[in-house]
């Protein structure tokens, strides 16, 4: 095979070209292989093979730079840069990232995971080359999807005023996760069926480049006639305006026609885009045809391309959508907004029960809030489906444009807690610190999909900011003769005993089952408490519930710094009560990348090491 023939960086330099399109294949094919038995990002990177092939022969590893923004289609630069091994333990515990990581390879210039920030990084790369004295090259790839975030604008904007020497890959596959959508969007379209003017652009410009130095003097002179003429025939003036100039769309399955435009791009000494044209899911039939559902999937067979285990129990994903679009029918006020994710929040579901009514403003999580915002001041009940990595990039927005004005706008907080194989940049562990500071904002948990429907119901009935935040995990179905009625603040008793109180937040609730029924068999009897209130808590039954326990254990699925747990406790003990605070959350540190149940077992919150905690205090020992 030739891709045994590469062992580390800048080996495929040493392949003959005529071997290029059976390398390509190769790597498809070991993709393919690969992602059906460990799960993975799959349609981006089988989009991306030939477009990587390229821009290593162009470019020296470790020496030059290339950003992949979001990283999901990093797996071929992962192939030839030596990486080839790790393959088999891809997303797992301890192996091969799914994505970019500086300490994985020094060929990785930038982790990455979250959207539209490689122009950034490439910008900052360039900034240091020149204080520096450096000569790298430097390259930012980012999809047309991530251009529908204002960071890439602000980058471009920039990239345009520092007129630094990097190369801007824009990788047009016309899909971020899901179908791209907005102005973008369709200006790209118009790109890439008007390249009449750049066929010409790059055939003039590949004539002046053969006439030795005077190539160069003609170009400049021609340029006043060509951008007298651009407005009325270039289709990227958008980029040529800013001073970034356009090239493309170029083919991007074609590696020698890549190569020789990269080249050439790489002699120019200003800002310049590259436009490039790629499939999404190129070369393995049921990924081209269903690009969004093998972007990021779970282990699979390659014959027939259907997941291995498909979960019987519904997700938490799927009862909020499917109770919004029931309750949706009786309320006309309610809209739905997403962002770029219409299918992992599950509010497909409701856009095609209400399409005018479901707003997918692609990857632009600062906008979503602010829009929904506008729209709950004119009287509308906005919905705003995030997951819960990707809502804290709209922080001040929810600070300033919901919670300040106290608009009734209802966060659905998907993915909340761990999150298993994406790792690092992917955790759900920040909601509660981030939200619990904030005047104003509710947060609510619930215990098991039934709970799940409740909280709908009165987030909407409400008035103000309001948050559900909810895991990554079938919904939990137990616990279903055990559903009161919601009252704003108050929490749910479950179990009434002694000694020791639990406060069990959302998610947990289940597992502090466990651990009580693993406790009863010690012979304690703990008093276990749903939260069901993150903000405002309930204070008045803590107050009485402290009084007469020895112990305080909270469990929250999220971080302990801002926490729950530090919150109700630091309130508890500044108004005076005594008692010993066992806390079950997430330390300070970044969780990597493994089984949402190791993660969960390594950070001190499943059943079996909780008990042990626990049965260790109730027996008086101090050394826990």
């Amino acid at each position: 095979m030739i891709l045994d023939r590469i062992d580390s960086e800048n080996d495929i330099k040493k392949i003959d070209p005529g071997e290029y399109d059976e390398l390509a294949a190769e790597i498809r094919s070991f993709l393919v292989d690969h992602v059906s038995e460990t799960g993975g990002h799959l349609a981006s990177n089988l989009g991306a093979v030939e477009l990587t092939m390229a821009l290593h022969l162009c470019m020296d590893f470790p020496k030059d730079k290339l950003i992949w923004d979001v990283g999901h289609q990093a797996y071929t630069h992962k192939l030839l840069t030596g990486r080839k091994e790790g393959f088999d333990t891809l997303r797992k515990e301890g192996g091969m990232s799914g994505f970019p990581k500086m300490s994985e390879s020094d060929a990785d210039a930038f982790d990455t995971g979250h959207s539209s920030t490689s122009i950034s990084a490439a910008l900052g790369y360039a900034e240091a080359r020149k204080l520096k004295g450096g000569s790298e090259k430097i390259v930012a790839v980012i999809g047309d999807g991530a251009f529908s975030n204002g960071m890439a604008f602000e980058a471009l904007n920039n990239m345009s005023h520092l007129k630094e020497n990097i190369i801007v890959i824009l990788n047009d596959n016309e899909m971020s996760i899901s179908h791209n959508v907005g102005a973008m969007s369709k200006y790209l379209n118009k790109i890439r069926l008007g390249s009449a003017y750049n066929g010409l652009k790059i055939g003039v410009e590949d004539a002046l480049m053969t006439i030795p130095i005077a190539g160069e003097k003609i170009a400049k002179k021609l340029k006043q006639t060509k951008d007298s003429m651009k407005q009325f025939v270039v289709p990227g003036k958008f980029f040529e305006d800013l001073g970034i100039s356009y090239i493309g769309p170029v083919n991007g399955h074609d590696v020698t026609e890549m190569v020789e435009t990269f080249s050439k791009a790489f002699k120019l000494k200003h800002p310049i885009l590259i436009h490039v044209k790629t499939k999404k899911g190129m070369g393995y039939s049921y990924a081209e045809k269903h690009p969004d559902y093998f972007h990021g999937i779970e282990p699979f067979d390659k014959k027939t391309g259907k997941v291995l285990s498909k979960p019987e129990v519904m997700s938490y994903s799927g009862i909020f959508a499917r109770k919004l679009t029931e309750m949706a029918a009786g309320n006309k006020s309610i809209v739905a907004v997403t962002a770029a994710m219409p299918d992992g929040t599950g509010l497909s579901r409701f856009g095609k029960a209400y399409p005018s009514r479901l707003f997918d403003v692609g990857i632009a999580e600062e906008h979503a809030v602010t829009f929904a915002a506008g729209m709950a001041a004119a009287g509308l009940t906005p919905v705003v489906a995030i997951y819960s990595s990707f809502l804290q990039r709209a922080y001040d927005q929810i600070l300033h444009d919901v919670c300040l004005m106290g608009l009734h706008v209802i966060f659905g907080i998907d993915r909340a807690g761990f999150v298993g194989s994406d790792g690092e940049t992917h955790q759900g562990l920040y909601d509660i610190s981030y939200l619990n500071g904030m005047p104003g904002m509710t947060i609510m948990a619930p215990k098991n999909r039934y709970e799940m429907s409740r909280m709908l119901e009165f987030a909407v009935d409400f008035d103000g900011p309001i948050a559900i935040r909810y895991p990554k995990d079938f919904a939990y179905y137990e616990l279903k003769n055990k559903i009161q009625y919601i009252e704003l603040g108050k929490s749910e008793v479950l179990e009434r005993g002694e000694r020791l109180l639990i406060l069990a937040v959302g998610s947990m609730v289940k597992e502090a089952v466990q651990v009580v029924e693993r406790l009863k068999e010690e012979g304690y009897a703990p008093t276990l408490i749903n939260v069901r209130f993150v903000k405002p808590f309930d204070i008045t039954l803590y107050r009485e519930l402290i009084s007469e326990h020895d112990i305080l254990c909270t469990m929250e699925e999220g971080m302990l710094n801002g926490g729950f747990g530090q919150t109700v406790s630091g309130t508890l003990l500044e108004e005076g009560y005594s008692f010993r605070w066992i806390p079950f959350a997430v330390k300070d540190i970044y969780v990597k990348q493994a089984t949402r149940a190791r993660q969960m077992e390594e950070n001190c919150l499943s059943p079996d090491t909780m008990s042990k905690v626990l049965i260790k205090a109730l027996k008086g020992n101090d050394n826990i």
